[in-house]
């Protein structure tokens, strides 16, 4: 029965074995993980996209409330309240109150694409042209014709108009 069970010798070289084959593997999964870290970054740092300096609106963030009235054939047309608030979320263009009072509260870099008109119809879930195509838009009083690329500022007034 003796003969069978391996020797002091035997059991220490088999622990010795099992011991560099735990090492090996745990240094291989360690430099797997370091490889896949660094082509990560590799990867994002050639796939960002440039931001040109004459689109970039401000780098320190903004606060501004321009406001929107949409008339559909002369109708008033009532904006949601709480467009773009979540219970944990608040989108950095929403509104509170169905009054047509839009807010653009951005931190850190604002790219002129955050604050267009477009954009807020976006984050509302509709196209401009959701309430038709004929349609004339003032800014301030003054005919416009940029529409959806129209860049929101502190105090517009905004209308569309639908016929």
């Amino acid at each position: 029965m003796e003969e069978n069970k391996p020797n002091k010798t035997e059991r220490s070289e088999s622990a010795i074995k099992k011991q560099t084959v735990k090492k090996y593997a745990t240094w291989g999964v360690i430099t797997f993980v370091i490889v896949v870290v660094i082509w990560g970054f590799v990867t994002a740092y050639k796939n960002r996209s440039q931001i040109s300096e004459s689109d970039i609106i401000s780098r320190m963030g903004i606060h501004t409330h321009p406001e929107l009235a949409i008339y559909v054939k002369g109708i008033k047309q009532e904006m949601p309240a709480s467009l773009g608030v979540r219970p944990s979320f608040m989108a950095p263009v929403h509104t509170h109150e169905p009054n047509g009072v839009i807010h653009l509260e951005f931190q850190g870099l604002v790219q002129k694409k955050d604050i267009t008109l477009e954009q807020f119809f976006k984050i509302w879930g509709k196209d401009i042209n959701s309430f038709g195509t004929n349609m004339k838009m003032t800014v301030n009083g003054k005919e416009s014709t940029d529409y959806g690329n129209y860049l929101m500022q502190d105090k517009d007034k905004i209308e569309l108009r639908y016929e």
